[in-house]
């Protein structure tokens, strides 16, 4: 059995010969006190290796989630595992300290958690040597090790760091096994911190497999504990002859991270406190790239990886442009977006004009443009240098929407209860991108039963009046409905359009 290197672990299993020592002696009601309290000081020794698992464990995921490969992925599901593995042993244990608690008479009413039965040597024996309880917890215990030590790579440290073992028998000793040497003789209040001992022993041996795991998932926590302004791009165009200027703004940083290299088109930035400052002049119009590489060293096992990404900024003349958000025409009866811009104007100074249209300013260089007469509009651009520049756009009204029954539906065959479930007709807007809607003003309905004559109604708006829903409610196989000269009115209309017709026969 090897020396365990923790102080606690070494005091128990110290205190645990002391007391197997002294059974040799006329054992007296202390010390049979003492072997319980004895195992109530494992319990909490457990307790306290539990909350360490618990962290480590936590730190694993932690680890794992941050830095997402399979390798990592492995070792959480081991360390997972590890700790399932000893659980189990552990409740296997538990069991067994119950039933002997029980089998040596229960509860003592005199002492608080101990049995009535403490001095019972032949209880044990029977039980663990006779019975052969010791060898299904040796096989189970051997059973146990040899799965933590699998879940750690079969890695001879931690193998050897396991306490949770079957150790050798002394020398001289009389016991024919590890079963007669651990149980036989011994009083069931020697039994228990015994027990206790494999349970700690189980629990401190899922301890080792999770450091073992936590070494090998990949990654180490970087905690941002300073804050610090530092620049970005205000944007992403230089009039010829000025300066790239960017913006300054506060951002967060780690002042350990020591572990990064900074390059820009090949050419290493120095790097302070993990940030790199990279300069450079404007002398010639155009897009203008760069490639920023940056270089992570992994401290736990000097893995490196590259993070890179390429940047562009625009290098021009003054200009300037209308950007129409949706359509390059206007349309009459809705709000027509705009963001207005000229390259070298500040905002403040641009002006902008129209004709033929109306404008609203809605935002810094937003603009909302409404339309009543088709034709033609003109938008002008002026101010802070730029002379008076002006662009020309079409005015329409709305496209005429389609015709559809029950807002979905086109002419076709349709089954007789999804006719019936219709409730009029509707002008739908198709693939245009603004937000408007058209209102049926009213429709002529032929209604044509099968093998009759057909007869037609008038029906004002878009749902249908009394009569017209009669008919609709006796549509049968073989009838058929036409819906004529169906008007809508869109939104900027003075009058009504005709947008056509439907025709459904009833199957």
């Amino acid at each position: 059995m090897s020396i365990p290197k923790e102080p606690r672990q070494l005091m128990i299993n110290l205190m645990y010969l002391v007391l197997t020592a002294l059974l040799a002696l006329n054992v007296s009601a202390e010390v049979m006190n003492a072997f319980f309290s004895l195992d109530k000081g494992m319990k909490t020794s457990t307790a306290i290796v539990q909350k360490n698992n618990e962290q480590l464990m936590e730190g694993i995921n932690k680890q794992a989630d941050a830095y997402k490969k399979p390798e990592n992925e492995k070792y959480r599901n081991n360390a997972q595992q590890a700790l399932q593995v000893s659980d189990e042993f552990i409740t296997f244990i538990e069991d067994i300290r119950k039933d002997l608690f029980e089998k040596a008479g229960g509860p003592n009413p005199k002492v608080e958690g101990q049995p009535k039965d403490i001095r019972n040597k032949d209880l044990t024996t029977r039980i663990f040597v006779n019975e052969g309880l010791g060898d299904k917890i040796q096989q189970r215990l051997e059973e146990t090790r040899k799965k933590l030590i699998e879940l750690a790579d079969n890695d001879k440290p931690t193998a050897d760091a396991l306490p949770l073992d079957i150790e050798k028998l002394p020398e001289g000793t009389k016991a024919k096994n590890w079963s007669e040497f651990k149980f036989k003789q011994m009083p069931v209040a020697a039994i228990f911190p015994i027990l206790g001992k494999i349970q700690s022993d189980a629990k401190n041996s899922a301890t080792a497999v999770l450091n073992y795991c936590a070494t090998k998932v990949g990654g180490v926590e970087i905690r941002f504990d300073e804050f610090e302004p530092v620049i970005s791009a205000s944007k992403g165009y230089v009039i010829s002859g000025d300066k790239y200027e960017a913006d300054v703004f506060l951002s967060a940083r780690s002042s350990t991270a020591n572990n990064i290299s900074i390059n820009v088109d090949g050419s290493n930035l120095p790097v302070e406190a993990g940030k790199a400052k990279y300069v450079t002049g404007t002398s010639s119009t155009g897009t203008k790239t760069y490639k920023v590489n940056i270089n992570v060293k992994n401290p736990l096992n000097n893995e490196i990886k590259t993070y890179s990404k390429d940047f562009s900024y625009e290098v021009g003349q003054r200009s300037c442009s209308v950007q129409l958000d949706k359509m390059n025409v206007f349309y009459i009866g809705v709000d027509n977006p705009i963001t207005v811009a000229a390259a070298g104007v500040s905002s403040n100074d641009l002006k902008v004009n129209a004709s033929g249209v109306t404008l609203n300013n809605d935002g810094k260089a937003h603009y909302i443009v409404r339309a009543t007469t088709p034709g033609e509009a003109t938008i002008t651009l002026s101010g802070g240098g730029l002379p008076a520049t002006s662009f020309k756009y079409r005015v329409k009204r709305i496209p005429d929407p389609v015709p559809l029954l029950g807002a979905k539906h086109k002419s076709k065959a349709m089954a007789n209860g999804e006719f019936k479930a219709q409730g009029g007709v509707a002008g739908v807007l198709e693939n245009f991108d603004f937000e408007a809607k058209c209102d049926i003003v009213g429709f002529e309905v032929t209604y044509l039963p099968k093998r009759q004559d057909p007869v037609t109604k008038q029906n004002g708006g878009a749902r249908w009046n009394g009569d017209v829903q009669d008919w609709i409610n006796k549509a049968k196989p073989g009838d058929a409905y036409f819906f004529d000269d169906i008007k809508t009115k869109c939104p900027g209309d003075a009058v009504p359009r005709n947008i056509g017709g439907l025709a459904f026969k009833i199957r």
